[in-house]
C-alpha cells in the first residue's frame, strides 16, 4: 500500500507533540505473554468460523503479511510504554493487540502462508516498522501524554489501512478478521483520546480527517 506508507511517513514527520506532565496515576500488573497462541479464546472471538478455502488474491497476501508486522508493532510499543509508564490503557490495549497479530497470524497459516515476522518481540521483517518502533518509543519516552499520543497515532494508522484493505479483499474470511481488527482500533482510538482528557490534553489527528476522526469518537 505505497499512497499509505507514504502518507504515514509524512505524517510522522509532522507529528507534533506538545509537553505536559507525566503523572501517572493508575497501575496495571506487567503483560505476561508478548506472543499469544494464534488459538486462544480471544483470536477465535475475531475469527469465528474460518473458512480457509478459495485462493487469496495478491493484495490480500500482501495486507496479510503487512497487518501481521502491523498490529505487531502496535503491541510492542504500546508493552513498551506500559513498562515505562505502568499505565493502564497501555497494558489492556497491549493484550488486544496481542489478540489482533495472533489472528493475522492465525489467517496467514490458516491459508498454508510463511509468517513474516521474526520470532524476536521488537524485530520485523519490513524495515519501515523497525524504524517505526524506534521513533514512537523515543516519542513516548518523553512523557505519558506524549506516549498517549503515540498511542492515538498508530491507531488512526491502525484505521486507515484497514479501511484500505477491507475494500480491496474479496475473501469473505479475511474481510470479518479485519472488520473486528478496524472495530477494535476504533475502541482504541476512543481510549487513548480519553485518557488524553484526563491528563488535561488533547488530540489532533493526523492520518484521519478531523471529521472521521470526530465520527469515530461520536462527536
Amino acid at each position: 500500500m505505497k499512497t499509505s506508507k507514504l502518507f504515514l511517513v509524512l505524517a510522522i514527520v509532522s507529528f507534533a507533540f506538545a509537553s505536559c506532565s507525566n503523572n501517572n496515576d493508575v497501575a496495571e500488573e506487567a503483560i505476561v505473554a508478548e506472543t499469544a497462541d494464534e488459538k486462544s479464546a480471544e483470536v477465535a472471538a475475531l475469527c469465528g468460523t474460518c473458512d480457509f478455502t478459495g485462493t487469496l488474491t495478491e493484495a490480500e497476501v500482501a495486507s496479510l503479511m503487512e497487518m501481521r508486522e502491523e498490529e505487531k508493532l502496535a503491541r510492542e510499543v504500546y508493552l513498551a510504554m506500559n513498562a515505562k509508564y505502568n499505565y493502564r490503557t497501555f497494558a489492556n490495549i497491549a493484550k488486544s493487540e496481542n489478540a489482533h497479530t495472533s489472528a493475522v497470524l492465525y489467517l496467514i497459516k490458516g491459508f498454508g502462508l510463511t509468517d513474516p515476522s521474526p520470532v524476536a518481540a521488537t524485530e520485523f521483517a519490513n524495515p519501515l516498522f523497525t524504524d517505526l518502533y524506534a521513533q514512537l518509543t523515543a516519542k513516548g519516552s518523553v512523557s505519558l501524554v506524549e506516549a498517549l499520543k503515540v498511542g492515538a497515532f498508530i491507531e488512526e494508522y491502525d484505521i486507515a489501512d484497514l479501511q484500505h484493505h477491507l475494500a480491496e479483499t474479496e475473501n469473505a474470511t479475511v474481510a470479518k478478521v479485519y472488520g473486528n481488527l478496524l472495530k477494535g482500533s476504533k475502541f482504541h482510538l476512543k481510549a487513548f483520546t480519553n485518557a488524553l482528557k484526563t491528563q488535561g490534553a488533547t488530540y489532533t489527528p493526523t492520518v484521519l480527517t478531523v471529521e472521521e476522526y470526530n465520527l469515530i469518537l461520536g462527536n
